[in-house]
């Protein structure tokens, strides 16, 4: 198992970890395989969407905090009751496929580690299952 960290500067911000991730399968003996990745926070997420224009993140981002507001009426009151709803509707691990020790992607998918509280060290978790 791997662990990737990811610095963050924002309370809401995608991170484009592709290369990262690819880099790590450059490295490693995987040739084809699944590449499972996990955040193991409760108010960060993963997901993949488009990285080749960041207005699609920006509008993601911009949905996200319409729908889900900092100032909201919740029942947890630490403060973050938000950041913990986005991370649950964004997911906390994805799968992507190795071939070929590449990244299975499609042409205009990127890989985002998502922070949604501001905390300057984060991680997450990546391994692989291959034969």
């Amino acid at each position: 198992m791997t662990a990737i960290n990811v610095r963050t500067t924002k309370d809401m911000e995608f991170v484009n970890i592709t290369s990262q991730v690819q880099k790590i399968i450059d490295e490693s003996d995987v040739e084809n395989g699944v590449c499972y990745l996990y955040v193991p926070h409760t108010t960060a997420a993963i997901t993949i969407n488009e990285g080749a224009d960041p207005a699609v993140v920006k509008d993601i981002i911009e949905q996200l905090n319409k729908t889900v507001p900092k100032s909201g009426r919740y029942h947890h009151l630490e403060g973050n009751a938000h950041a913990h709803i986005k991370a649950s509707i964004l997911g906390s691990s994805q799968t992507v496929i190795i071939k070929n020790k590449k990244l299975a992607l499609g042409t205009w998918q990127s890989i985002f580690f998502c922070k949604i509280q501001r905390v300057t060290n984060s991680f997450l978790i990546f391994d692989f299952c291959f034969n």
